[in-house]
């Protein structure tokens, strides 16, 4: 009788045992992620550290297109709360996914045959849609029949404007001005020009988010409360009711 051991199904199945345990090599994934690295760092004057280097600007590159912008205050025309020479972050991405600017912002926008041939820094107070007086019986800017209290905000001493207006801001437009109204050029100074001082909305770079330079001013930027009880456009064109006698 034959009483050699015979294998099972199961011994059949399993692989030949390999000459050598491999659980320690890196991937063909890993190994090609390695080289293309060290051919990089090869052709690369300065190897690894100018490789470095050159992500790091990629990574900044991307950043300011896409994401936020430093900008430098030019003029004292934002006064007191910015000041000629402050560095401010500007918010790329504020308005891209969402509403648009809205009143009490502090953008950052190309006025290029609007303001100028350059990139500026203003107040939003009106919206598409919204009807602007200055000034009421107070001295004060009206936006849809509200009145504005400023004074948080304007510069000490300025009124809300030596330049009286009535305007109503066109659908996908914004009236802008300085926080130094005595010291700024803005929507105020361009009524009978071309676009009548308002902004396109498309040209809106990004919203002003925080100081950061120099270090002692350093702070965020916050919408005041000024224009939080403003009534929407459908206040400024609604026909008033007349009044009864009961």
């Amino acid at each position: 009788m034959d009483t050699e051991a015979q294998p099972t199904e199961r011994d059949r199945s399993l692989p030949p045992p390999g000459p050598e345990d491999t659980s320690g090599t890196r991937g063909p994934e890993e190994r090609s992620r390695s080289a293309l690295v060290s051919r990089l760092s090869y052709w690369l004057p300065g190897g690894r550290v100018s490789l470095t280097l050159l992500l790091c600007l990629l990574f900044l590159l991307v950043l300011n297109t896409f994401v936020v912008r430093p900008f430098e205050i030019p003029s004292g025309s934002m006064e007191p709360g910015l000041k000629d020479g402050d560095r401010v972050l500007v918010n790329k991405l504020a308005y891209r996914f969402g509403d648009g600017p809205e009143r009490g912002d502090v953008i950052v926008f190309d006025g290029t045959g609007y303001f100028g041939e350059a990139d500026y820094i203003k107040r939003v107070v009106g919206v598409g849609g919204d009807h602007i007086v200055c000034c009421e019986a107070e001295g004060r800017i009206r936006v849809n029949g509200r009145s504005v209290d400023e004074s948080g905000f304007l510069f000490p001493g300025d009124s809300p404007s030596s330049v009286p207006f009535d305007v109503v801001v066109p659908d996908g437009r914004l009236f802008v001005l300085g926080d130094h109204r005595a010291g700024s050029s803005d929507s105020r100074d361009r009524l009978g020009s071309p676009g009548g001082g308002m902004v396109p909305v498309d040209e809106v770079i990004g919203r002003a988010d925080a100081v950061v330079w120099p270090l002692d001013r350093a702070t965020r930027l916050h919408r005041p409360d000024a224009y939080a009880r403003v009534p929407g456009r459908e206040a400024a064109t609604a026909p008033r009711a007349e009044g009864g006698h009961g």
